[in-house]
């Protein structure tokens, strides 16, 4: 019964999500005001209970957040159909740095997967697949998140549409998740204008993870991700708190 308990000491964590405050960057389209994080509701001294309570305003698409279906596809589900049994996976980390160095614009593609598979084996059933472009190094200033060129347009890298096709329609992937503010790298959706690879993920029931850091410091195979969010009813997006857990050798 204790067999759980006694692996605690073997596992290394590591924190897949950033930190928020009343600066922290979020996207353009949302309206200014809607961050009030920790806004004293009630202070200390008073009679009634000497305690203080906070109160917290934020988009459901701020920070390292999870996406349910319902964000893109109107009617598709939403937070209220997401359960404990939807927040642990099997966690296979792409790394396509080198290619994202030589290019900003790279767009993650089936070979990339297919290069992982040879040295790792097929991506297993049910996994969660997050794509390492050490993006999660301009954190928080939006204007290198959003890769922000003198015309005022977007240049990131990203996942595309070869490659998500072959991660949930080849293999059985449960969820995906990036560094970056978007699904799809800045090139991909301009060619398609609209965040075609985003709308494929949510339209075919998928969960997604957008802005998570530290894949560097997690093994591209052989980790667990834990996701957690507010039990919420409704969203079609909660910021998450995602972690990596994985034996140390």
């Amino acid at each position: 019964m204790r067999s759980l308990w006694n692996q605690l000491d073997n596992l290394k964590f590591v924190d897949l999500s950033h930190s928020l405050n009343n600066e922290s960057p979020f996207w353009s389209g949302i309206p200014e005001g809607s961050v009030e994080l920790g806004e004293v509701c009630y202070d200390w001294g008073n009679p009634m209970l000497d305690c203080v309570i906070q109160t917290f305003k934020f988009p459901g698409q701020f920070g390292t957040h999870i996406d349910f279906p319902g964000h893109f596809v109107k009617g598709r589900e939403l937070s209220d159909a997401y359960g404990v049994n939807n927040m642990l996976y099997p966690l296979v980390v792409i790394d396509i740095t080198d290619k994202v160095k030589d290019d900003v614009h790279y767009a993650a593609t089936a070979e990339d997967i297919k290069d992982w598979e040879k040295k790792h084996g097929p991506i297993p059933d049910g996994a969660f697949v997050a794509l390492r472009t050490d993006w999660f190094k301009n954190w928080p200033d939006m204007e290198k998140l959003s890769g922000t060129d003198a015309q005022g347009g977007e240049n990131f890298p990203g996942w595309s549409l070869d490659a998500l096709h072959y991660i949930y329609e080849t293999r059985n992937a449960a969820a995906n998740g990036h560094e970056t503010l978007d699904t799809d790298a800045s090139v991909e959706c301009e060619k398609a204008g609209d965040l075609a690879c985003e709308r494929y993920v949510l339209d075919s029931g998928k969960l997604q993870v957008e802005v998570l850091k530290n894949l560097d410091q997690v093994p591209e195979e052989g980790a667990l991700i834990f996701i957690a969010w507010p039990n919420i009813e409704g969203a079609s997006g909660l910021p998450a708190r995602a972690v990596a857990i994985y034996e140390e050798e």
